[in-house]
This record gives C-alpha cells, structure tokens and sequence, in this order.
C-alpha cells in the first residue's frame, strides 16, 4: 500500500467500503489478524495515524513490535533495501512513516516478503485518502456525484485525495490552491486521467474568487505540514486568502466541513468553523482507526 495510484479501483472500492463497515460496527472483529506481526517505523511524530494502526493492529489480533526515529540502522548507513530484506525475514508488515520520497518505502518493500504501508511520505498520504473517502461515505452516504472544495496547499493529503475521489462517477474536486503551491503536475495529471475515464472532474484555480456553492464538503489541511518547510519566506501572506472561515462556509450553504488534522486555529480554519456544528474534523480522525484495519486486513489477511 504505497500509493493509491497502484490500486485497482475496485480494491480501493473495498478499502473505502470496509473502512466505512468498520465505522458503522459490521464488521465482527473475529482475531483476523491471529499470528500475524506488524511493525511500526515512523521517524516523524505522528498522532492519529501511528495509534490508528497500533489499535487497528491489535484490534485485529495481531502482535506489534514499534520501531522510533532512532532504533534502526538506517541511521548508520544500512540501505533501505538491507533493511526491508531483513524485517521482511520477521515481520509480516511494516507501516511506515518518513517524510522523504516514497522511494524508499518501495526499496523497504521490493523483496515482497512482506507488506509495507506507506503513513505517509512527501509525496503522497494513501491511508488519509482512505479515511476521507471513508469519512464522506459513511456521513454523506454516498461518493458518486460527490462535490468537494479542497482549500490550502496541495500536498501530499490533497495528493490522495486526487487519486481517489477522481475515480468514482461524477465526482468533484475542486482544487483552491495559493499560487506556487498547487498540486503537483504528475499528480494532476493522473488524477485528470481518471476523472476522465470514470465520468468525474477536477479542477484546480489559485484564486477564491469562485467557489462551488453546491459543494458538499468543504475540506482543507494544516498550512505547515509535517516535515515540511516553505522555499517562501512570506508564505503566509500568500496564503492568508485560503481561510476555511465563516464567511467561505456561507458561500457553500450545504457543505460540511473536514480537517485531517492537527489544525491550528486562526491559520488554515477559524476555531468556530473547526469546532461548529459543520465539522465532522474529528469524526473523519476516528476513521483513522477504521481505515487501518481494512488496509491491514487488506494487507495481511
């Protein structure tokens, strides 16, 4: 599970569709995962998604070996090929979190002896695109048809969510990003190419002048995301426009809010937008815990 690019759609059809079973509580927890070892290596800090699969894990029957920052010899110099030959010879999964290139989780996971899931990289954020798509399912009802204002930088969560949303019949991503910090082209570009070929869209404006009113969901993310730095000194000037507050959520009249979370009020969301009463924000962070277990079970059973 390193990028929702590699899924067929109709395995991320099932992700989306057990995650949202799990949420709803249909799904039996029977020790699916009996036997089964996953380790966890996240060398940035993580809250939601390193205790999502830790739960999920053990949730699942499964046992847990956590790697920190400093534990492995990657920090002497082994090679991220070395070292994925060797856990691979012990575990039977490994979630990782790096902040650097996905590169490297595919050099952790070429020996296929055993799964690797990716918790996020500089490029791309597959479980959160899970989740979400598993949060609007679960509250909305459905993905088909759906219209979803993305506001804010276009980093590696509004990645997956191109991959993913762009695949359903009808679906809309609206894409509202400052100048100079859009989605990235070969991003786009895919997310393009299955939007066409599944009847959806997705678009992409570096302006608030227009805005869907009909959207659905109105979603962004942290300006400052984890591991990350601006080449911009003045970034936040730039992005200052890109606001989720009240007066962009009276633009869309119908649409709930999402936040994947951590959030700074008063930067990328007002605090009465984030805590009111059209924040499903926390809601979507328990989803965290239902899509790892259906990528773990996915994964490994």
């Amino acid at each position: 599970m390193l990028s929702l690019a590699d899924l067929p759609d109709d395995d991320l059809y099932a992700l989306v569709r057990r995650s949202s079973d799990h949420a709803r509580g249909a799904v039996p927890l029977t020790g699916q995962l009996g036997g089964r070892v996953v380790g966890t290596y996240f060398r940035t800090t993580s809250t939601r998604t390193r205790t999502a699969f830790s739960v999920a894990a053990l949730r699942l029957g499964a046992q847990l070996v956590a790697f920190g920052p400093n534990d492995l010899q990657e920090n002497t110099g082994e090679s991220a090929d070395d070292t994925g030959r060797v856990l691979g010879l012990m575990l039977d999964g490994l979630v990782a979190r790096t902040s650097a290139s996905a590169r490297e989780l595919r050099a952790i996971a070429a020996w296929d002896t055993m799964s690797v899931v990716n918790a996020m990289t500089e490029d791309e954020h597959p479980t959160q695109g899970v989740t979400d798509l598993s949060a609007m399912l679960t509250t909305v009802g459905r993905l088909e048809g759906l219209r979803v204002l993305y506001v804010g930088e276009g980093n590696n969560t509004a990645v997956a969510l191109a991959l993913a949303l762009t695949r359903y019949a009808g679906a809309e991503l609206h894409l509202r990003t400052p100048p100079g910090y859009g989605l990235p082209a070969a991003a786009l570009r895919r997310g393009q190419e299955y939007a066409a070929a599944h009847g959806a869209l997705i678009e992409e404006r570096h302006h608030m002048d227009d805005v869907p009113p009909q959207a659905d969901i109105v979603y962004t993310t942290r300006w400052q995301t984890t591991g990350t730095t601006k080449h911009d000194p003045e970034w936040r000037r730039v992005f200052r426009p890109f606001q989720v507050n009240a007066a962009l959520m009276d633009r869309c009249p119908s649409a709930i809010f999402m936040h994947d979370l951590p959030a700074h009020r008063g930067e990328e969301v007002a605090a009465d937008v984030l805590d009111g009463d059209r924040s499903i924000a926390f809601q979507q962070a328990a989803h965290k815990l239902y899509g790892a277990m259906a990528v773990l079970e996915w994964c490994l059973a």
